[in-house]
């Protein structure tokens, strides 16, 4: 098919780059020309594991990028709204949904033959069918369902996994006005075989993404919150407590020949110090505030909220109880992203501790694989210093936060094994061993009192 995506984030970019890799002629938009140079010299401007070799692969064949969205949808017979959707806190911003399908309408008017729009961003449900359509609708002068088609398509990607999350699909949902603008859809995903396609419409396509994400983060919530009333007793490591829970055979199921299945979605019931990136928070904030505005409070999730938004304070509260004070006491941050494997620091944990630390005169020694040039832009480099290397970083450090579970970092224990003053390793995301180092303070632990 003849693709074109309106947008490219990490979404529009990834969905762009796979969908060619699958065969399919595509032709990425964006405003930005800079970073459309960037892209058609086979050069991402964002970090995504695996993206470069398939952009690389297909620029020039298969994938092309533009700003000129009206030669994109006219050589196209699809086109992919991919654009971001902020929340503010009260609604999402759909300003940029409402320019694409302005700007679409407006070349279908002078387009002939069938065309489908398709929504990739994460919109509430109700926002296909009554926002774009409408915005389509009067910039094309033609209806919905007769000139061209109108689907939903959500995106399940995990930042880091994308490009592997597009390519090997857990399912594929795919929403529409009419059968026409699903079978649409059908022909895209058809190289995509063995892979569960869900066709319904395009408000239950939108609630399904919003739930799914809220599910995860629930259960990250819920998860947090047993890891501090473990603290609060003392003695229970949420740990061990965790690891029976997901010993329930309902969570990881026993095969015939006894071995255990483990789902991945267990990594979900782990404590630490909080979830963040462009998804989980806002996703799950605009559907308690989409409640709201429906009448029908969203409790549990407003809950899940609440606490995701005080877990970082508990890797502050590790650090009170073995600093009087910190000011000059050099702390290594090791993580700044908000999960390994991007450079995404979007309501990243680290963003207020290291504000924290900053206001506390702290010496602050960060390090990211990938994430210190956003971390810079963010911070700025008031108490902070840059490495590009875990070693560096921890030198001489009073204390050792891990924020980020970033593999490398599992190395901390044995690269202060030597030293004769062993720092103090506050460990946010329970990566490192509590008998792996002198001196350990973990989310979901407390040692009783003698």
């Amino acid at each position: 098919m003849n693709v074109s995506i309106i947008g490219t984030g990490y979404v529009g970019l990834v969905s762009g780059v796979c969908l060619a890799e699958k065969g399919h002629r595509v032709v990425c938009v964006d405003m930005d020309a800079d970073k459309i140079a960037r892209i058609n010299a086979g050069i991402s401007p964002i970090y995504e594991r695996g993206l470069d070799a398939l952009l690389q692969r297909n620029i020039g064949g298969n994938l092309r990028a533009t700003t000129d969205l009206a030669d994109a949808v006219h050589g196209s017979e699809l086109s992919i709204i991919a654009v971001g959707t902020p929340f503010d806190g009260e609604e999402i911003d759909l300003s940029q949904i409402k320019a694409a399908a302005r700007e679409i309408g407006a070349v279908l008017r002078e387009k002939s033959g069938y065309h489908v729009v398709v929504v990739k961003s994460t919109v509430v449900p109700g926002t296909t069918d009554e926002t774009v359509r409408r915005g389509l609708e009067a910039a094309s002068g033609k209806r919905a369902g007769e000139a061209f088609g109108l689907g939903m398509n959500p995106e399940f990607l995990r930042e880091g996994d994308a490009v592997a999350d597009f390519m090997n699909p857990d399912r594929i949902v795919m929403g529409g006005i009419d059968d026409r603008s699903i079978e649409c859809l059908d022909l895209l995903y058809r190289p995509f075989d063995g892979v569960d396609k869900i066709r319904t419409t395009c408000k239950t396509a939108e609630m399904i993404k919003y739930t799914a994400n809220s599910l995860l983060a629930t259960m990250i919530s819920f998860s947090n919150e047993i890891g501090n009333l473990c603290s609060a007793l003392g003695g229970v490591d949420v740990v061990d407590v965790m690891r029976g829970v997901h010993l329930d055979k309902r969570l990881s199921p026993i095969l015939p020949d006894g071995s255990r299945v483990v789902p991945g979605f267990t990594t979900y019931l782990e404590a630490g110090c909080g979830f963040g990136g462009s998804c989980f928070p806002k996703d799950v904030k605009a559907l308690i505030a989409h409640g709201r505005r429906l009448g029908q409070p969203m409790t549990l999730l407003d809950g899940a909220v609440t606490v995701n938004r005080t877990q970082p304070d508990q890797i502050i509260r590790l650090l009170k109880d073995h600093f009087r004070s910190l000011k000059d006491i050099r702390v290594a941050v090791l993580g700044l992203a908000f999960k390994p494997d991007t450079d995404d620091m979007r309501e990243s944990p680290a963003i207020p501790v290291i504000q924290w630390l900053q206001d506390e005169g702290a010496d602050i020694h960060a390090v990211d694989p990938v994430a210190g040039s956003a971390a810079r832009k963010l911070f700025g480099d008031r108490g902070i210093s840059y490495h590009e290397h875990m070693e560096t970083a921890v030198v001489e450090a009073d204390a050792v936060v891990v924020l980020t579970r970033w593999d490398v970092f599992r190395r901390l224990p044995e690269i202060i094994a030597e030293r004769t003053v062993q720092p103090l390793v506050v460990d946010g995301r329970r990566m490192i061993g509590r008998d792996a180092v002198a001196r350990y303070a973990g989310i979901g632990y407390r040692e009783m009192n003698p």
